[in-house]
C-alpha cells in the first residue's frame, strides 16, 4: 500500500466497548477505525452478543467478547482474550458504556435512591478505571497507545432530565483527568469526547432529548446537530499519531455549542 493511502490508524489494535446496535455511538467509532486500517474487537454486554457479532461481520471482525463491567474477572478476562489475540500489545481502547434506571431520567434529581445512584456510577464511571487497569501493560506494549471515553456535556452543566447520568459523566470525566495523569509516563494517553445530543436508543430514553435537538439546530453555532459519523472521526484522531501531545482533555464534539451561554429552559413549576 502506498503511503499516502494508508489509514491513520493503519495496523493497530483497537478495542471498542459498548457496542450495542448499528445505532450506537461505540459502532460508529468501530466502523471509522477499521476504514482507517486498524484492527478491531468488539466488546459488548452477553445479551447483546449475536446482534454484535452480527455487525462485526460488516467490518471483518470475527471476534466479539461478552463482558459485565460490574464483575472485575469478566473485565480481566476482556483484556486477557483481547491480549491473546493481539498478541499483547493494545494501541487503542475505546469506552462506550453508560447506564442508568429510566426511573431516574427525568423529573427531579433530587429523588434518586443510592442503588440508582452507585449503579449509574459504577457501570458509566468507574467501569472506565477499572478497564483502564487491566489494559495497562498491553497499552504500555504499543509505546504509544490511546484511550478513551465518551461523555456529554450533562456531566459539567445541567441538562433537564439527565439527572444520575449527569453526576456520572462529571466522574468519568474527572478520572479521564487522574488517568491521563498516571499513565502519560507510560506513554498512554487517556482523553474523552463529548458529543452533542445524537439520535441514539439509550439517547432517547432521556426526557426532552428531542426538545435538545431542536435547539441544537436552532442556536448551535453550525446550526445543525452533529453525525455519528463526525464523532467516529474525532475518535480516530484521538487514536491517531496526529493527536499525540493531547492528554487529559475533554473534546467537544458538538456543532460549537459548548461557546455558548445556555439559554433559558421553560419547565413546569414544581409541586410541593
Amino acid at each position: 500500500m502506498e503511503e499516502s493511502e494508508m489509514g491513520l490508524v493503519e495496523g493497530k489494535h483497537a478495542l471498542v466497548i459498548g457496542v450495542a446496535n448499528k445505532m450506537s455511538l461505540a459502532w460508529a467509532i468501530a466502523r471509522a477505525m477499521h476504514a482507517q486500517g486498524a484492527h478491531v474487537v468488539l466488546g459488548c454486554v452477553e445479551s447483546a452478543r449475536k446482534r454484535v457479532e452480527k455487525l462485526g461481520r460488516e467490518i471483518g471482525c470475527d471476534q466479539v467478547f461478552a463482558c459485565d463491567v460490574r464483575k472485575d474477572d469478566e473485565i480481566e478476562g476482556l483484556f486477557q482474550r483481547t491480549g491473546d489475540f493481539f498478541h499483547g500489545r493494545l494501541d487503542i481502547l475505546v469506552h462506550s458504556i453508560a447506564y442508568a434506571n429510566l426511573n431516574y431520567l427525568g423529573g427531579e434529581f433530587i429523588g434518586v435512591t443510592r442503588e440508582a445512584w452507585n449503579e449509574a456510577l459504577e457501570i458509566s464511571a468507574y467501569s472506565f478505571v477499572a478497564c483502564m487497569r487491566a489494559a495497562r501493560e498491553l497499552m504500555r506494549a504499543a509505546e504509544g497507545a490511546s484511550a478513551m471515553a465518551l461523555t456529554f456535556a450533562g456531566g459539567r452543566e445541567v441538562v433537564p432530565g439527565y439527572n444520575i447520568m449527569g453526576i456520572a459523566k462529571a466522574a468519568l470525566e474527572c478520572s479521564v483527568r487522574y488517568l491521563a495523569y498516571d499513565l502519560g509516563p507510560e506513554k498512554i494517553r487517556v482523553n474523552a469526547i463529548s458529543p452533542g445530543p445524537v439520535r441514539t436508543i439509550s439517547a432517547l430514553a432521556v426526557a426532552g432529548f428531542e426538545t435538545g435537538l431542536r435547539t441544537m439546530e436552532e442556536q448551535a453555532p453550525l446550526l445543525r446537530n452533529v453525525l455519528v459519523e463526525e464523532v467516529g472521526h474525532t475518535a480516530v484522531f484521538l487514536a491517531s499519531s496526529l493527536s499525540s501531545a493531547i492528554t487529559g482533555c475533554i473534546l467537544p464534539v458538538d456543532a460549537g455549542a459548548h461557546i455558548l451561554s445556555r439559554p433559558s429552559i421553560a419547565r413546569k413549576e414544581h409541586k410541593r
